[in-house]
This record gives C-alpha cells, structure tokens and sequence, in this order.
C-alpha cells in the first residue's frame, strides 16, 4: 500500500461505479483524500466515473485493493459477499487497511473474509437517495449515515462520515437489519403515496399534479419528521385536530383551515439532534442502495 503524501489523508479505492460509489469518493476527495482509482464496468459506469471524479483511473478491482488504503465496497447487497470471499481467497486484503461496505441491511459481519486478514471493518450507509449527479454531493450535508463498526474503530467510520459533509449514526450490528426495514418503509411508501395521488389527479386532467401537490407533501413530510423528532411538536401556527382516541390525527391551518383528509403519514428518525434540521433526513429505496456493477462482473476482471 501507498502512504499519502499528506499526513492523516488516505488513498482511497471505489469498487463500484454507480450511483453511490463516486458520489462518496468525490465527498472524500474535496476532503483532501487522494482517489487513487474506481472500477466500473458498464459504458454508463464508465461515463459517470469520468464525470463525478474526472482523471482518476479506471482499474480492475485487484489492483485497485492493492493500491487503497481505504477501499469503498459499493456494490449490490446480493453480491458483496462473494466480492468480500473472492478476494480473500486471492489473498487480495491488506492488514490494517480500511474497508467500508455500503449496504443498508448488514453490518461488518458480510466482511468476516476480510476481517481475517487483518482487515478494519466499516458498514456505513448514507440514508438519502441518490441520482449519481453531482446534485448529490449537497445533498450528503443534509443526510444521516447509519455507521456500524467494532467499538474501538468507530470514531474512523464517524470522522469519515463528518468529512463527507454527513451527520453520523451508531447503529448496532444487530440492529442492521431494523434500520434497513425502516429506510425502504420510509422511501417506498412516500413514493407511492405520491404516484397514487398524482395518478388521480391527472386522471381527472389535472396540469402539472406533481407541481400541485408539492407545497402539501413536503409540509406534510416535514411535520411528520418533527414530531418523530420532538414527540409532541407540532410546527408552529399549525392545529393538530382529533388527537384523541378515534380520532383521523388531522391536522389543519387553524380552526378555520381545511384538514387534510386521508391515512396519516408514518415518519422515521435515524437520529435526533438539535444541530441537524428537521425533516432532513434523507431517504433510499432498495434499488438505489448500492451501486449498479455487478461484484461478479468486478471479480472476473
């Protein structure tokens, strides 16, 4: 492995040139790390590597874990497994260097492989959806990342998250999977919400439903989020009607407002904190968790 020139910065390797993968190495980049190269497969992959983090090479994964002194494992949660043994089987993991894994359900148990030859185990997960634009990157400084680690190597995984521009989040190792679960409630659930209600709408020749129905589905989120945040908040000049048993849990402009009809929205909190807004709180459904290149493909290069 090759030292950084700058005391305390990494060379860090991607695996996995998706919609996740670069967004995370040019996060790490503007922090003063040094990308030292990313694997991708597809001509899409290739373009959006060539994009997000222009100049840096594009290798095969061997020599990339070679060369990384962190290596950001960004692939499919169906396919890390078999990236993580495949390697360790070549030989391919370095004592003491840093290996993060993306993958919303599982926690550094998926990087046992690894973990025998010396690896540090990182599972951190940026809860917000991703479009692999660069219209992610300030999106990372309004997202929670879910970090699991053993004890003593979770300020690592916490520092790495802070120089993303994220908030950290322990999450146990067993609670991996209750996390997960509570992100794909979270993100398909306001997805199709949204598509059942502009459907409706255009069905009855409404222009633009989605422009529509914005202003309510955002206020709606953001009030739900706060009072998952602060039990019992409610945002200010806004009356909660019905709150008592039986009751729709309504809530309206005032006495004389209009309620909002309909089920009441579920929030999630990953983390409370005065410092970070409310209702910021990214979301990603499964499709997005991870990026697209499959880790056998990456294996057989």
């Amino acid at each position: 492995m090759k030292a950084t020139e700058r005391s305390g910065r990494l060379g860090v390797g991607i695996v996995g040139a998706g919609k996740v993968g670069p967004i995370l190495g040019a996060a790490l980049a503007g922090a003063g790390h040094a990308i030292v190269g990313i694997s991708a497969i597809s001509a899409e992959s290739r373009d959006r590597a060539g994009a997000i983090l222009p100049g840096v090479p594009i290798i095969d994964v061997p020599q990339l874990i070679e060369r990384s002194e962190l290596v950001i494992l960004a692939v499919p949660e169906n396919e890390l497994l078999a990236l993580v043994e495949g390697l360790a089987a070549a030989g391919a993991w370095q004592q003491g260097q840093l290996v993060l894994h993306t993958v919303a359900g599982l926690g550094t148990g998926v990087l046992a492989a690894a973990m025998a030859q010396g690896v540090i185990p990182l599972a951190v997960h940026p809860a917000m959806r991703f479009t692999g634009t660069s219209i992610d990157l300030a999106r990372l400084s309004e997202s929670y990342f879910a970090v699991t680690a053993p004890t003593p190597v979770q300020p690592i995984g916490q520092a790495l998250v802070l120089e993303m521009g994220g908030e950290p989040v322990i999450i146990a190792e067993d609670d991996r999977a209750a996390y997960a679960e509570a992100i794909q409630v979270a993100s398909t659930f306001s997805s199709a919400i949204v598509d059942q209600a502009t459907g409706i709408l255009g069905r009855i020749n409404v222009a633009s439903p989605g422009s529509l129905l914005a202003g309510l589905v955002r206020s709606s989120v953001e009030i739900a989020l706060a009072r998952a945040t602060t039990p019992g908040a409610v945002e200010p000049g806004l009356t909660v009607f019905g709150t008592g048993p039986g009751s729709e849990g309504a809530v309206g402009a005032g006495p004389q407002g209009a309620e909002a009809p309909g089920a009441e929205a579920q929030g999630v909190t990953l983390h409370s904190s005065d410092s970070h807004p409310a209702g910021s709180t990214g979301e990603i459904p499964a499709e997005d968790t991870n990026d697209s290149d499959g880790a056998k493909e990456e294996t057989s290069r």
